[in-house]
């Protein structure tokens, strides 16, 4: 007995409150079929319905048997919107108000002779919809990444090693760079996160390589295969983790190697170019305490020492300060300078004219508060973001000579094989045994 729409089969000598087979949900309006679990596209014409997973199927089906021809589907950002806007549009004006028609066979009689549809963006109508597709599209992606940006409840497990992380996603990604030269990218560049993570974490399982995709017979062989062959990363031509990169859907269609290439195109166009009346802006370093401008920090040095007194080079000098700490120190002066607070007493003036007149009085420009004060990560940040003297700072030649030295101790590989060889050949022995005969 076949089941009517919307009603259940009873099981056989039942109460009829069981069900063997599926119910069907009523059509709604337009004869769309309201089941959201497995997403399809109807035929702009007729009744036929393609899931989404199988959009060529449908494409040739309408050009088949309808004769339509839809250009560039590629650059249709949501098919199944378009496609139901266009089939609504059919119903309302003939097909010939939106296509261009091509006639095939021309020359043949006219019985042998087909006239096909074609629907494309040379209409304003179609241009404005994807258009809209594309905005709307891109402006869901936004908001999902932004979403999982600041996502707190996300929970991982690392691909590598099995170590469970919470919180916000970043933490995984940037271990699994720093602890297994894992690297995607920036965090804040990847969209659907954890369904990224899940199709890496498919392909492990399958015992498959991530980025030359060959095969494994067991789970030791794969890891020792990406680790000597430096395959922990994923392979960009593999259109598969496009969607999951936020600057594949700037411009719909166009892959970040088509962005890209677009982008360097610009500086390649003209190559031969004369740049010979390029005038470079002269570049302006302007002292810690007053408004006075030079074109070079080694007469900024100067003027800060015969003007106010104050010698950064000798502070430095003295102090020890490496690169991030003169910066904090620069900026901190800044910003004590801008309020109009004397960084030493923190009493605080009018104007800054009567603050370095207070601070030369009193000497105070060269008594520099304690190093806790000043030596803080919020003074990573410049008060002024054209401050070229930030850019001429460096480390001295003490830390420059250090460095040098750091680099002749030798470092044992992690690979080695004999921990008993490694106790015997260890430098520390040595030195053990020149201590017992002193």
């Amino acid at each position: 007995m076949a089941a009517r729409p919307g009603v259940g089969v009873g099981a056989a000598g039942g109460d009829g409150e069981c069900i063997l087979e599926p119910l069907s949900l009523p059509e709604s309006p337009g004869g769309v079929v309201a089941v959201e679990s497995s997403p399809s596209a109807p035929c702009i014409f007729c009744e036929e319905y393609y899931p989404l997973s199988e959009q060529d199927q449908l494409l040739k089906h309408m050009i088949i048997e309808h004769k339509l021809v839809i250009a560039d589907v590629r650059l249709v950002a949501d098919f199944e919107r378009y496609v139901l806007y266009w089939k609504k549009r059919f119903t309302e004006q003939p097909i010939t108000d939106f296509c261009s028609v091509i006639r095939t066979n021309s020359e043949a009689p006219l019985e042998e002779q087909d006239n096909y549809f074609l629907l494309c963006d040379v209409l304003p109508e179609d241009r404005l919809l994807r258009e809209q597709l594309q905005q709307k599209r891109l402006r869901e992606i936004l908001e999902q990444q932004q979403r999982e940006r600041y996502d707190a409840t996300f929970r991982s497990t690392c691909m590598f090693c099995d170590t469970e992380f919470t919180g916000n996603r970043s933490v995984l990604f940037n271990h699994m760079a720093r602890e297994h030269a894992f690297n995607v990218g920036l965090p804040d560049n990847i969209v659907n996160c954890n369904e990224f993570l899940a199709v890496l974490q498919k392909k492990l399982d399958s015992l498959q390589c991530l980025y030359c995709e060959r095969t494994f017979r067991d789970k030791n062989t794969l890891k020792d295969h990406m680790r000597k062959k430096q395959h922990r990363k994923i392979n960009a031509k593999n259109r598969e983790y496009d969607r999951f990169y936020i600057i594949n859907y700037l411009e719909f269609g166009k892959s970040w190697e088509e962005v890209q290439s677009e982008d360097d195109r610009d500086f390649l166009d003209n190559p031969e170019e004369d740049w010979s009346d390029w005038e470079e802006h002269p570049v302006h370093a302007v002292c810690l305490f007053c408004e006075q401008q030079v074109d070079t920090t080694e007469k900024l040095h100067l003027h800060m020492q015969e003007a106010h007194g104050f010698d950064l080079l000798k502070i430095k000098s003295e102090s020890g300060l490496k690169f991030y700490q003169q910066v904090k120190l620069v900026n901190f002066i800044r910003r004590e300078i801008h309020q109009s607070r004397c960084y030493s007493c923190q009493e605080k003036f009018q104007s800054k004219i009567e603050l370095i007149s207070h601070m030369e009085e009193t000497k105070h420009i060269t008594f520099l508060p304690a190093r806790s004060t000043w030596d803080q990560p919020q003074y990573y940040f410049p008060t002024y973001e054209n401050d070229t003297l930030l850019c001429a700072l460096s480390d001295s030649e003490d830390e420059l000579t250090a460095e040098n030295q750091k680099e002749e101790i030798p470092v044992i590989s992690e690979d080695i094989s004999s921990l008993k060889a490694l106790k015997q050949s260890s430098i520390l022995n040595q030195l053990l045994c020149e201590e017992n005969s002193n």
